[in-house]
């Protein structure tokens, strides 16, 4: 029996292979374009928030901003809430209880349609109290659309610079257009004050070997990278994570829970299929709950919490994405995000069954 289509999967091959990086695993020396010349330039530190002193910050990368290691998402299934049919009001109010716990990390998108919530919610902050980072697809977009997009973004979000730009879940193929066409016009929206940095992010169901993020790994102007990775999807351990902390780039960490982990029939049937096609051992899929290994005193409380945990911890990680619609399920998340790690016995088994897996629970937003 075959995989579900949904379930694509391959095996790990030696990044030299893919002809992105060489035999001992060095980065080239990057390219910078003449508009990216003289450019290094930091900020100050953003003040921690005041609302929760249990939050933990940390730094970002080379940006040198101070954001919670647990960062709101407001786009997924539940668009902080407009996902479940809640009032635009609702959804102001749980992007501020965010705040309140002291969260300060705030990602969004035009696509997402919540850059306005975002924007009304942050407006009784101090403005260097919370990070903003929005972004725009590469595709239908040129170098005088993105820039009509930027100033469309500072009136959606009530703000007169954004912290970081991303261009949005950018494929393989996109990623020449994206670095020499649109990447020097967010550079120039830099130059004016409009953003601060310069970010990119992958679209990780249609590439599960992060070929696009190794691309950029080549060229010196993206200041931060938001990628997948989860306890079935390793693959940013060994082919984007070291390479980022050298560079001293920051990292979002996405696609951290889907359904494979939330929805326990998900992950039956997925469990079953690999079991199938021998991809992991026979007894994950005879047992009620495959990864009920990792649910015992002094591990996980649940498969969730493990998953949020496991993401929080991998060295080279900065920020934890969560997306929630409910308020009780934001303090759940934000309460894992900020547990001690795994014991290294369940995080090394999690890497024997699953390190091998490519493209297994990356599933894309429903059209909710």
């Amino acid at each position: 029996m075959g995989l579900e289509p949904a379930i694509i999967i391959s095996f790990l091959k030696p990044l030299s292979e893919k002809g992105f990086l060489n035999e001992k695993s060095e980065l080239p020396v990057p390219r910078r374009p003449d508009w990216l010349l003289s450019r290094r330039r930091g900020v100050s530190d953003s003040k921690d928030s005041d609302y929760n002193l249990q939050m933990e910050y940390t730094t970002l990368g080379r940006t040198e901003l101070r954001v919670s290691v647990a960062g709101l998402g407001c786009g997924g299934n539940s668009k902080i809430g407009q996902g479940a049919g809640q009032s635009f009001d609702d959804s102001v109010r749980l992007v501020r209880r965010a705040l309140d716990l002291g969260v300060n990390f705030l990602d969004t998108a035009q696509a997402y349609g919540t850059e306005t919530i975002v924007g009304e919610a942050i407006k009784i902050m101090p403005r260097d109290q919370v990070v903003l980072s929005t972004k725009h697809a590469v595709a239908g977009t040129s170098a005088e659309k993105i820039s009509k997009v930027v100033d469309s973004a500072l009136k959606k979000l009530q703000t007169d610079y954004i912290d970081i730009f991303h261009l949005h879940g950018v494929h393989p193929k996109q990623y020449t257009r994206a670095f020499e066409e649109l990447a020097p016009e967010l550079d120039r929206a830099r130059d004016a004050g409009k953003i601060r940095f310069l970010g990119i992010t992958e679209t990780s169901p249609n590439d599960h070997e992060q070929t696009m993020l190794q691309q950029a790994l080549r060229d010196d102007c993206w200041d931060v990278m938001m990628l997948g990775f989860s306890m079935m999807h390793q693959v940013a351990r060994s082919a984007v994570l070291p390479y980022t902390k050298e560079r001293r780039i920051g990292t979002l960490m996405m696609f951290v829970v889907r359904n494979i982990f939330s929805d326990p029939e998900k992950l039956l049937t997925t469990m079953d299929d690999l079991a199938k096609n021998q991809l992991v051992p026979a007894w994950l899929a005879a047992t009620g709950n495959p990864l009920d290994f990792l649910i015992h005193d002094g591990g996980a409380d649940s498969v969730v919490d493990a998953a949020y945990r496991y993401a929080r911890h991998e060295p080279g990680a900065d920020v934890v994405l969560f997306g929630t619609s409910q308020e009780s399920h934001l303090e759940k998340n934000i309460s894992s995000i900020l547990k001690p790690p795994l014991p290294p016995s369940d995080c090394a088994k999690l890497a024997d069954l699953f390190g091998h897996l490519r493209g297994v629970g990356l599933d894309l937003p429903s059209a909710a």
